[in-house]
């Protein structure tokens, strides 16, 4: 299929948290990607544009940025299904401070990962023999649903409720959580809970479901989100927080 246009018009973020959208003409090509066009302009037209990337080829979500005002992978993002009048407008991840240009300071995201106990914590030393967890016990797939977040940032930048409370602790963060209080190997759930059940925790979510639409990785934080409710729901009529 012929390429409607020679060149793209890709209007760029340029600063940081003040700044201005610039625009610049790049060459359209077949097969290009959103990350094949701003990797175009650094090296190309403007050396002093600063970007994050990594593997190129979805495996480590570095590349995440807003494009056309959605957060997106730009490395598996191809300018056919975003550009198809030929207009570009790439910006960084929302809800995040801005280093500079499209890069994004992502200390606070990876806090609340912290905040919300994200850290697996077992009792078995390397002394002792392999736990043994049942592929299909319930637990075990509950945890599976959610396990393959890499940590991109795109549910975060999407996320309603953190932009009207950058306090909430945000969908990657509690979704990590829900894998983890699934995991019969840990043993701080009844923390994890603890920390999961205040005002900025799961409770805060309005299962507006943009997180679980944009996951590159197809996964559902909505639903890990309404599991931790449950759970929390639970213990507490227990007593156990």
């Amino acid at each position: 299929m012929p390429l409607k246009s020679e060149f793209l018009e890709v209007s760029v973020w340029r600063g940081e948290e003040t700044g201005e959208f610039k625009t610049y003409q790049v060459p359209r090509n077949a097969s290009q990607t959103v990350l094949d066009v701003v990797t175009f302009i650094q090296r190309e037209l403007d050396p002093t544009l600063s970007y994050r990337f990594a593997c190129r080829v979805g495996m480590c979500g570095s590349c995440a940025m807003t494009v056309n005002g959605k957060a997106r992978w730009t490395c598996r993002t191809h300018v056919s299904k975003v550009a198809q009048d030929g207009v570009l407008k790439i910006a960084p991840l929302s809800n995040l401070p801005v280093i500079k240009d499209l890069a994004a300071d992502m200390t606070v995201f990876f806090d609340k990962w912290a905040q919300a106990q994200g850290q697996f914590k077992g009792e078995k030393t390397r002394f002792d023999e392999f736990a043994q967890v049942r592929p299909d016990s319930a637990e075990r797939q509950a945890a599976d649903a959610g396990i393959e977040c890499i940590g991109c940032g795109v549910c975060y930048a999407s996320c309603d409720v953190v932009s009207w409370r950058p306090d909430y602790l945000g969908p990657a963060a509690l979704n990590r959580a829900w894998t983890l209080v699934n995991d019969e190997r840990d043993v701080a759930k009844v923390d994890r809970l603890r920390a999961v059940a205040g005002d900025a925790g799961c409770h805060a979510c309005h299962s507006h479901f943009l997180c679980t639409e944009r996951c590159p990785k197809a996964l559902s934080p909505t639903a890990g989100i309404a599991g931790l409710k449950r759970m929390v729901a639970r213990a507490a009529v227990k007593g156990a927080l």
